[in-house]
């Protein structure tokens, strides 16, 4: 890209034409690494002759190699002034006395050459040279980036000169522009198109389905865990789903945070016999992430049944439990299933790369990561999840310390290394793969810290947290209606109850049942519970937020004309036990209205238990777990807490709107 040559191509040219005799063909010359056809042979032939010379060369607007020899060149009205010599189009006997006089060696410039025939008058006019200089045949793209634009016909893609105006034929990514070739590669000719989507996502592919299982690729799963993650359990359960035969993989875990040991070792000892094989970088060994994923990469190059490299880092919310499958039967070097950030443009590709090797944003990037244009597109950058070919390993990227830079992080420095060895790197949002989670604001001093993660990952915290039925409910009529105006439906996951439970026993605090309570406001409580508040255990604007997401669309629904903001200064889990507070006597509360959920299960951790509303003279005496009960507070809800006889009862109470 930065050295002169080429003699190669003029030596291989010269000794191709000496078999061929005839005076009328035409040969077209082009390089091949880096070019793509946008159309065809007639239309190539069509604008040869409308250039009525016997050799067109391709233009550039930038002289090259030999800069001193600019004020030789002829002066065009319009267009590009300088020969590029990676494409060209004549006729035989021409091209033939052209480089005739080519005796240099392989490492000698072809464009120095063809230069300084061009430049001769004498020799320019003899041989009938001239050059395409407004791209009606050829595009180099090297000093020519901004000038070419994507056009989308019927069915097809083009390259367009906006510059004069033109659609050249023959496309070339001369020079520092390979990725913005690669860019346009992913269109043209054909693709993808508005019409036919992708038209290359289902060449080349190995299917599984002809394999036994046993036959699968074997491949190593590199697990890393860099930093304190939310939803580390959930990573391990859904990786035990993955659609793929665990004795075909190997498992490798990389952990640096010993917030997460005690997951990681729960995972192994109840696990870790399933897989092939696992080797576990603990904390203690003090490895940096960078060297973490040398070696990693470096134990798949050495095992011979190694066949793919499958690059997880914890934070992927895999969702998809085919990608596994379905990112091995693409048959590529290196594949990423596309994975976004809920509400943002961010994903784990980019679609450019700025001039000093940093993000940049391509043309279609927004059109990919939102799903109106899918396919496999060739990009310069992924990370976090990633597949690849184990064999590029043994073979093109043998360096050991592919992620280990001085300039770059682990993952830039990693693709920097397969850019300059010129493989290619996919994408693929052919299908909806999963999510990534943001680690910002993770606090560690809970016991069960996703509890907090509803403003984070709100996504991830319903899928843990709240009731699987929850999403259904008023389509299929779930909400129950007990007594007058108290409603009834699931909202909590049975672990959203043990967590909550938990995290208040680990807290401990519980008040003494006493009508003195300094927490609230005047410090005397007429109906006091042994509880513990929300904001003890700084739980109050992610409680609000649950009621806000959660509670306040039911309570809009079942009471038609009230909008609520689920404002509250009483929010509580309040514990009855046989021996410390069985039950409470009949009030009403401070609300308009209240939601008491119930966190565990009668009959299982508890008998007794419910709450009566006298005036009704109605009972809910079975509460169920991770349901609600909503009513409204004062007037006409008079109630009381049944008691509870055996074991002990937890509830989660919110006086809402007081």
């Amino acid at each position: 890209m930065s050295a002169p040559g080429g003699g190669q191509k003029l030596r291989l040219l010269k000794a191709a034409l000496l078999d061929i005799k005839s005076e009328h063909q035409i040969i077209l010359f082009i390089d091949s690494y880096d070019v793509v056809f946008a159309s065809g042979p007639k239309e190539l032939l069509r604008k040869f002759q409308q250039a009525k010379h016997k050799v067109v060369f391709s233009s550039e607007s930038l002289i090259w190699p030999d800069r001193h020899l600019e004020d030789k060149y002829p002066h065009v009205r319009e267009g590009n002034r300088f020969l590029g010599s990676g494409g060209f189009i004549g006729y035989i006997p021409s091209i033939k006395e052209m480089i005739a006089n080519w005796t240099q060696g392989d490492s000698d410039s072809d464009q120095l050459f063809f230069t300084k025939i061009y430049i001769d008058p004498a020799k320019r006019i003899t041989l009938n040279i001239t050059l395409d200089s407004k791209c009606r045949l050829f595009q180099n793209l090297h000093g020519a980036l901004d000038e070419v634009v994507l056009k989308f016909e019927d069915g097809r893609v083009r390259a367009r000169n906006v510059q004069y105006d033109t659609l050249p034929v023959v496309l070339h990514g001369n020079g520092p522009t390979k990725l913005q070739m690669n860019y346009l590669g992913n269109y043209i000719p054909n693709s993808w198109t508005f019409e036919t989507g992708c038209t290359i996502c289902h060449e080349n592919l190995h299917p599984l389905s002809s394999l036994k299982e046993s036959e699968y690729p074997l491949v190593m799963i590199g697990i890393f865990i860099q930093q304190p993650t939310p939803f580390v359990t959930v990573f391990f359960e859904r990786l035990l789903k993955l659609q793929y035969p665990q004795n075909r993989l190997k498992i490798f875990i990389y952990n640096h945070e010993p917030h997460h040991e005690h997951q990681v070792n729960s995972f192994l000892q109840d696990h870790g016999s399933m897989y092939k094989d696992v080797k576990y970088i603990q904390p203690k060994e003090e490895m940096d992430g960078a060297a973490a994923r040398d070696f990693a990469f470096d134990m798949c190059r050495k095992d011979k049944e190694c066949d793919y490299f499958f690059n997880l880092e914890i934070e992927v919310v895999l969702k998809n439990e085919n990608t596994l499958k379905i990112l091995t039967e693409q048959n590529l070097p290196i594949v990423a299933p596309m994975i976004t950030r809920g509400g943002r443009l961010w994903s784990n590709f980019w679609g450019a790369l700025s001039a000093d090797g940093y993000y940049a944003r391509s043309e279609d990037y927004v059109d990919i990561v939102q799903g109106r244009r899918v396919g496999l597109w060739n990009v310069p950058y992924v990370s976090s999840v990633y597949l690849v070919n184990a064999s590029l390993l043994r073979t093109e990227l043998t360096d050991y310390k592919l992620f280990t830079s001085q300039s770059f992080d682990s993952d830039m420095a990693f693709c920097h290394s397969v850019r300059n060895k010129g493989i290619f790197m996919y994408v693929n949002n052919l299908h909806t793969f999963g999510r990534m989670l943001s680690t910002e604001n993770y606090k560690m001093e809970h016991l069960h810290n996703d509890l907090w993660q509803i403003f984070e990952n709100p996504v991830d915290w319903q899928e843990r947290y709240i009731h699987e039925n929850y999403t259904r409910m008023m389509k299929d009529k779930l909400i129950e209606n007990p007594c007058p105006d108290v409603y009834w439906f699931p909202v909590f996951t049975d672990l959203a109850c043990n967590h909550l439970v938990e995290e208040m026993e680990h807290f401990g605090r519980w008040s003494g049942g006493g009508n003195v309570d300094t927490r609230i406001q005047g410090g005397y409580e007429n109906v006091p519970t042994i509880d513990i508040h929300m904001n003890q255990i700084n739980f109050e604007k992610e409680w609000h937020k649950f009621l806000l997401e959660y509670v306040a669309p039911i309570t809009e629904k079942m009471f038609p004309g009230y909008y609520t903001k689920a404002q509250f200064e009483l929010a509580f889990v309040v514990r009855y036990k046989p021996d410390e507070q069985p039950s409470l006597r009949p009030h009403h509360d401070a609300s308009t209205f209240t939601i008491n959920i119930a966190l565990n299960q009668v009959g299982t951790d508890y008998q007794g238990g419910g709450c009566r509303f006298l005036r009704y003279d109605c009972s809910i005496q079975a509460p169920r777990k991770g349901w609600a009960l909503m009513h409204p507070g004062r007037l006409t809800h008079y109630h009381e807490g049944l008691p509870t006889t055996a074991g002990v009862r937890y509830i989660a109470v919110t006086f809402v709107d007081p």
